[in-house]
């Protein structure tokens, strides 16, 4: 006797939709400025730094995306429907963000030897404009990057900007003060460093949900424990959980109950199991129960 247990433990909050639609808003708007920013002063500093944002910008649009997709429940063969596209749009979103990384430590290293000139006011003050608009948006999106892996990519994103954004203003107001071009270099190695600490667990989780492991949230061996915890039960198997989405977690399993059960106590049994699995990150419950001993599973036997 299989029983199927749905709950929505993380509901994304309605305006969320407006976060994205203000963070990518601001940032394409703060894009052009950059971009028209480095081609007036001629400033690779500022032209590289908007390339990196437009980067983010499609990393948010395809972040909104794919919490769209993921509200789609089923369509014909896709009976989970496309939740398992904000797994992989934060993989997408990791990715980019390493592609990042190295393109800035390749930067610095071919500027180590001769470092641009670069006008350190104007580009200080475009790089606090930046900071203003990343830590803005940032703060749309930290308290659900708490509770989603996909929330959570977009947000490391902006946090990576506004790390970027504030190594720029030091490194022009140094620059300005000293005249020393190397302090962009030096800079751009701590930036790329900042940037490499938080992808390298968004990149881990990531590939794990991909392949279907269990989320960072679940403990496992606290659910085995739970389930040995419910009376009558006195051991489980085929125990497995796994992540629908950046937000969602699944559990199967078999419960092995004494012999003298009935279905009354099976079902007592499923009920008190899945009420301790609320409290473990476990939206989506399919419990079987089946006698000691029993070779075809069923609870009949």
């Amino acid at each position: 006797m299989a029983d199927h247990h749905h709950h929505h433990h993380h509901s994304l909050p309605e305006n969320l939709g407006k976060a994205f639609g203000w963070g990518i808003g601001l940032n394409i708007v703060f894009v052009v400025a950059e971009i028209a920013a480095g081609l007036y002063t001629g400033s690779l500093a500022l032209l590289t730094d908007a390339g990196h944002n437009l980067g983010d910008v499609a990393s948010l649009v395809l972040s909104w995306l794919a919490l769209r997709l993921s509200k789609i429940t089923s369509t014909g063969r896709l009976s989970y429907g496309y939740r398992k596209g904000t797994i992989w749009v934060s993989l997408i979103n990791g990715l980019v963000l390493l592609v990042a990384v190295c393109y800035i430590v390749l930067e610095a290293f071919q500027r180590l030897d001769h470092p641009p000139p670069v006008p350190g006011l104007l580009v200080s003050a475009v790089a606090i404009v930046g900071i203003g608009v990343n830590a803005f948006s940032a703060w749309l999106f930290y308290r659900d990057s708490r509770h989603d892996l996909n929330i959570k990519g977009a947000y490391l994103h902006l946090i990576a900007d506004a790390a970027v954004s504030a190594g720029v203003v030091l490194a022009g107001l140094l620059m300005y003060a000293s005249g020393w071009a190397w302090i962009d270099t030096a800079i751009s190695f701590v930036i790329a460093g900042i940037i490499l600490w938080g992808t390298v667990g968004l990149l881990k989780e990531s590939i794990c949900l991909a392949l279907d492991g269990a989320p960072k949230s679940v403990d496992l061996k606290a659910i085995e424990a739970a389930a040995l915890d419910t009376p009558g039960v006195l051991s489980v198997h085929h125990l497995h959980v796994w992540a629908l989405s950046t937000s969602e977690n699944a559990l199967t399993a078999h419960l092995v109950l004494d012999k003298d059960h009935t279905l009354e106590t099976a079902h007592a049994a499923k009920l008190h199991f899945r009420h301790a699995l609320e409290h473990m990150d476990i939206g989506h419950a399919t419990i079987e129960t089946e006698a000691e001993g029993a070779l075809c599973g069923c609870v009949v036997c």
